[in-house]
């Protein structure tokens, strides 16, 4: 069993940046890979990024490119997305999630636990 606490959410301004931290329960957080989704507003959860067991192979979808990164500590049992240049389009409630498969994916339906959630809301 994992439990996962988001933080670091709020509201900044266009070209601001956040990161965001993800703290998690229990000793095995380093056999999990993680990954971060979100979900705006009237829209399905996506996708943003994901990194595996060791903090190696980042897998990031499109829209993460360029300006966001993840990164994890495991002695801290800590994932961290850090966003820079955020837009407006970015504004959503963003998830930790941790899964039981090896290779990082982007399907939502391979994560196990999820934490609550915290929320990202960027102004133009």
């Amino acid at each position: 069993q994992v439990q996962l606490v988001e933080s670091g959410g709020g509201l900044v301004q266009a070209g601001d940046s956040l990161r965001l931290s993800c703290a998690a329960s229990g000793r095995t957080f380093s056999s999990y890979t993680m990954g971060w989704f979100r979900q705006a507003p009237g829209k399905e959860r996506e996708f943003v990024v994901g990194i595996s067991r060791s903090g190696g192979s980042p897998y990031l979808a499109n829209s993460a490119k360029g300006r966001f990164t993840i990164s994890r500590e495991n002695a801290k049992n800590t994932v961290y997305l850090q966003m820079n240049s955020l837009k407006p389009e970015d504004t959503a409630v963003y998830y930790c999630a941790a899964s039981e498969r090896m290779l990082v994916t982007d399907d939502a339906r391979k994560y196990v636990y999820w934490g609550q959630g915290t929320q990202v809301t960027v102004s133009s």
